[in-house]
């Protein structure tokens, strides 16, 4: 299983109509620990901002299953029950998950979500789809060579 760590970070952009302003952009990043993934949001950002930019939090992100979309623009987090059955007590036990879906909007998000559920043979109920503020995702590459 992966280690999922949310990075938020803060720097000055030009906007559109040629305004500065200050930006709080959030990013997961898949890292062994804290200060692992304050390197990696580093070593991944530094192309992609000029100027100067701090990471203002991290912590960690528990996220069981990613399921990504090259089409997709935004990043929705769904929260899933797995069911089984308690033999012992005759009951039903409902184990929550989290998984995030790259998709354009909240059917889309579904559609993936189910895509990437359909080999698993256990029983699940989907509680909740709901849009997040990640900007992109870092997983792990290891490097070539």
């Amino acid at each position: 299983m992966l280690n999922w760590f949310e990075c938020k970070i803060k720097y000055e952009k030009t906007a559109e109509e040629g305004k500065i302003v200050k930006v709080n952009e959030a990013y997961l990043v898949d890292a062994l620990s804290f200060t692992e993934a304050e390197a990696r949001i580093n070593e991944e950002m530094q192309p992609f901002i000029s100027g100067e930019f701090i990471v203002s939090n991290i912590r960690r992100a528990r996220i069981n299953e990613l399921f990504t979309n090259e089409n997709g623009d935004k990043w929705y987090r769904c929260k899933v029950y797995f069911i089984s059955l308690d033999e012992e007590k005759g009951i039903e036990k409902r184990t929550a998950t989290t998984m995030m879906v790259q998709a354009n909007d909240v059917k889309e998000a579904w559609d993936g979500l189910k895509e990437g559920m359909k080999g698993s043979m256990a029983d699940y109920q989907v509680a909740a789809i709901v849009e997040t503020t990640i900007m992109d995702v870092f997983p792990f590459a290891a490097p070539q060579g």
